[in-house]
């Protein structure tokens, strides 16, 4: 089996896809922009073949690697990056290569574009924020209007995290919007009060899931980023049934097959019309690769399990050979940004938490505007643990 690999450097851990994917017997070939040498050791033993591109974003380029690889190798089997930003340039990869284990150009649309994936939860009986396609000012003030008034909150159709994500609290700012905002589609959706919660998942051939976790996100990326806010979530011991079900439902509506996955909901903080009680869950967007991050890696702390080796299981054989380890837990993360001051020095962080600090590292300068640039991921085992450990990280110094 041939399976081709993009971009899998980033983000570093992911070179555990790459192994896993070796150990289950499968030829593994990378393509990158990164120089050989740079590669870490683990992902160049697990790799059959490295393809350095001068640019990723150069699909001709893209296209001859692959190209290259199955005149080497035979056809290739399987074509993935398990990253947002290339999702679109993988399906027309394996549409123009043939590819059919996984989604199709002419299919990408409604995995992409956040107005697309709205009919699809709704034909699904999910709930789901409302929004309005950005036309005009008078069309986006009667839209406002239909769902109760502002705030609400505007952001391209296709976008990564929460880059050029509006908050819009009046009619002067919905004004300057309009001015200011980047010649792309864009949506205004009705503000919904509630933690962002993500239901998890790695599928099989038939929508069904072999894995599910759930993990919080408060609070939102889109209020890191616009208030250079510390970062601070957790990956819970469970999935709650509500969640669980509205999940599932999700993947079979939108035929999410043979997939690593990342589900976003919003857990209601206030009652929202139309939409759930305090609560309830209420269908974000979906996002058809595994969580950002390392959150993958929390997942195997929270579950004592190997997310990579199910993945590879799920490509190789269509079903989980790792069974449930009957241990699961918290695991918490929390980063701090070089702007801010703190109380606690990393010194103090390690005597502390040490013997539950299970990552601890810089973060790529390419994440730190959202993940922050100093991270600690630590086991916890109860809700209370894991509010102590982010407030010691995050409390700042009298001097901010």
């Amino acid at each position: 089996m041939n399976y081709i690999f993009i971009s899998p450097q980033f983000p570093h851990t992911y070179w555990q896809f790459c192994d896993r994917l070796k150990q289950a017997g499968v030829r593994v070939l990378g393509i990158g922009d990164a120089p050989y040498d740079s590669l870490e050791g683990p992902l160049k033993q697990a790799l059959t073949e490295y393809y350095r591109v001068n640019s990723l974003e150069d699909y001709g380029e893209v296209y001859r690697a692959v190209a290259y690889f199955a005149f080497r190798y035979g056809k290739p089997d399987w074509l993935e990056s398990n990253n947002e930003y290339w999702l679109e340039q993988d399906a027309r990869l394996r549409t123009d290569f043939h590819i059919t284990t996984g989604i199709q150009e002419a299919e990408i649309g409604a995995w992409k574009h956040k107005a697309s994936m709205k009919p699809v939860y709704r034909a699904a009986h999910i709930p789901t924020a409302r929004c309005h396609s950005v036309s005009t000012q008078d069309a986006a003030e009667a839209f406002i209007a239909s769902v109760g008034g502002y705030p609400v909150i505007a952001k391209p159709d296709v976008g990564v995290g929460a880059a050029n994500t509006w908050k819009l609290e009046n009619d002067a700012q919905l004004r300057a919007f309009f001015l200011e905002k980047p010649d792309v589609p864009y949506l205004i959706e009705e503000f919904v009060e509630g933690d962002i919660c993500s239901y998890d998942a790695i599928t099989d051939a038939h929508c069904a899931p072999l894995f599910e976790s759930m993990t919080v996100w408060p609070p939102s990326i889109a209020d890191i980023v616009n208030q250079d806010l510390d970062l601070s979530y957790y990956t819970a011991p469970d999935v709650p049934d509500a969640l669980r079900t509205l999940g599932r439902a999700a993947l079979q509506a939108f035929g999410v097959r043979s997939r690593f996955v990342h589900l976003e909901f919003f857990r209601l903080k206030k009652a929202r019309p139309g939409l759930g009680n305090v609560g309830d869950f209420v269908a974000l967007e979906v996002n058809m690769r595994p969580a950002g991050g390392y959150t993958p890696d929390m997942m195997n702390f929270a579950h004592s399990t190997d997310v990579y080796r199910i993945f590879a299981d799920m490509v190789t054989q269509d079903r989980r050979r790792l069974p449930d380890s009957g241990d699961h837990h918290y695991c918490v993360y929390a980063s701090r940004k070089d702007s801010h001051r703190y109380l606690h020095s990393h010194e103090e962080i390690l005597a502390r938490y040490g013997d539950r600090i299970v990552m601890c590292e810089r973060m790529p300068e390419l994440m730190w505007e959202t993940m922050g640039c100093q991270m600690y991921t630590a086991h916890a085992y109860s809700l209370r643990e894991v509010q102590e450990f982010i407030a010691f990280i995050h409390e700042r110094s009298g001097e901010n």
